[in-house]
């Protein structure tokens, strides 16, 4: 069970590690369910499991979603232009 733990750890981190500037704490915290719920035939799998979650991005949670968006790059502004 703790292999089991300590692979989903490490999952987050790598799957998530460039799509988000969150620490592998804040990532395990917001997929390690999602991982279980969703991709429990892909452990101990890392790229099946990233496969999987990409693949089921629509039913991830909110928390677990973000990890996945793109940091806004600099200059970016999400706001519509003043009329």
């Amino acid at each position: 069970m703790t292999r089991y733990l300590m692979t989903l750890a490490c999952l987050a981190g790598l799957v998530l590690g460039s799509a988000s500037a969150a620490t592998r704490d804040e990532q395990k915290q917001a997929c390690q369910g999602d991982a279980i719920r969703l991709c429990t035939f892909a452990i101990p799998n890392e790229a099946k499991i990233t496969a999987c979650m990409k693949k089921k991005l629509d039913q991830l949670s909110p928390k677990c979603r973000a990890m996945f968006e793109p940091l806004p790059k600099k200059g970016d502004t999400a706001s519509k232009p003043k009329e």
